[in-house]
């Protein structure tokens, strides 16, 4: 998929989640997001055109690096990890 269909069609998703998550779901979703818009403001501030795969790469090791400095929970990045998986779907 094209960077920017993907990119869409993420944004889509993460407005879809709104109607219907939970408190920990909007939660995680809003910290994902920001990841997720982050690393796609850096791709369009150096004019990288990125596979979505590519993109999804530096996303993950984003939130890696997030994990590993204590930024969540056991609990919360286990519902990072699971809206992060439906996402990547979107491919």
């Amino acid at each position: 998929m094209q960077f920017l269909g993907y990119v869409d069609k993420a944004n889509e998703f993460f407005d879809k989640l709104v109607e219907t998550a939970t408190d920990d779901e909007l939660f995680a979703s809003g910290y994902l997001r920001g990841h997720f818009d982050l690393q796609v403001g850096y791709a369009q501030v150096e004019g990288e055109d990125l596979s979505s795969d590519e993109l999804n790469e530096k996303i993950e090791k984003s939130l890696v690096k997030a994990y590993r400095n204590g930024e969540l929970t056991d609990e919360d990045r286990d519902h990072v990890v699971a809206i992060w998986e439906k996402v990547k779907e979107l491919v």
